[in-house]
């Protein structure tokens, strides 16, 4: 059952809808309302439009790209990033149909109702890229149990596009790992990442400290993974999950898998301790700008997924807005 906290869906999509055109991006615009799932909770929905971190905009610029990424931050990605209540089994509405790397954000951020503008299906850049909608990005949202909606604005109509059958959970065979800190210390974040080094042996991962809003602390481990709802336990299925569909792939970063599950719990960074075992890639990190991350930690600074990622480190660390040691 979808709960909506005394407003319809057809007004948080307007939401979304007013802030469309406040977006910087000269041809794409596009924007999201996300909600929370808890009725009681205060805060007021968080709305964002796809843009341009402000460090990036004002020391890069909006024309060149971060190693290989763009340098903006997509709406959907923008309102996880920011909000300041717990998204699990929240929902979020978009002016257009999203990209796979936005499903994999959504799901795990744990969001379960995804509700989209029926124009948006009628838009270009849709029509130009609607099979990553339809190949990757619907089987990410099916296969982590998040329903799928399209509004039409104009009669008030809900299309179902994809509905979960009522008690499915998803596979995660990798869950993120959380253990108790009493305080949180250079000393302990290091004994975190000693560990962590002999567990994931030669996998990539990533640390985090963190404090829950009830003020305890804890330390975070993310490894490498396909996105939740995919098993690499089977061969046969991780060589496909493992193998990129165009610029697109199954597996989620470890760093990205950090920052969306402190979404999804309502948790808060402490911010000078984030480790990854080799360099982030570039979408991490201008991820990382836009939630104002501003120092990494990272084992091997000459190791990256691909060297592009050393290219957006090196572009980053020269404009001053990321700090790596």
């Amino acid at each position: 059952m979808v709960i909506f906290m005394s407003s319809s869906p057809y007004e948080f999509m307007q939401m979304a809808l007013d802030i469309v055109s406040k977006s910087p991006h000269p041809t794409n615009k596009i924007a999201a309302t996300l909600v929370s799932a808890d009725e009681n909770q205060a805060s007021s929905p968080i709305m964002r439009t796809n843009h341009w971190p402000d460090p990036i905009y004002e020391k890069i610029g909006t024309t060149q790209k971060i190693g290989n990424s763009s340098g903006t931050i997509h709406a959907e990605t923008a309102c996880i990033l920011n909000a300041d209540f717990a998204t699990e089994n929240g929902s979020i509405y978009v002016t257009d149909p999203f990209c796979p790397n936005c499903a994999k954000n959504i799901a795990e951020a744990g969001i379960k109702n995804i509700y989209l503008d029926e124009d948006g299906f009628d838009k270009d850049f849709f029509k130009r890229r609607g099979d990553h909608f339809d190949r990757m990005s619907m089987q990410i949202c099916e296969r982590a149990g998040i329903n799928v909606y399209a509004l039409n604005m104009l009669t008030k109509e809900t299309r179902v596009i994809l509905e979960i059958e009522e008690g499915y959970k998803p596979i995660e065979d990798s869950p993120i790992y959380a253990e108790p800190i009493e305080t949180i210390t250079e000393g302990a974040f290091q004994d975190i990442i000693q560990d962590a080094t002999l567990r994931n042996e030669r996998r990539k991962f990533a640390v985090a400290m963190v404090k829950t809003k009830r003020g305890n602390n804890f330390a975070l481990v993310s490894r490498a993974h396909a996105v939740v709802g995919y098993s690499m336990q089977k061969p046969e299925e991780a060589l496909e999950l493992l193998t990129p569909r165009g610029k697109y792939s199954f597996i989620q970063e470890p760093v990205n898998r950090l920052m969306m599950y402190l979404s999804r719990k309502g948790h808060t960074l402490y911010p000078d301790f984030l480790y990854c075992s080799q360099v982030p890639t570039a979408r991490e990190q201008v991820n990382l700008v836009g939630s104002s991350v501003t120092r990494v930690t990272a084992g091997d600074l000459q190791k990256c997924r691909d060297p592009r990622g050393l290219d957006a480190m090196q572009l980053l660390k020269e404009h001053g807005i990321m700090d790596y040691n």
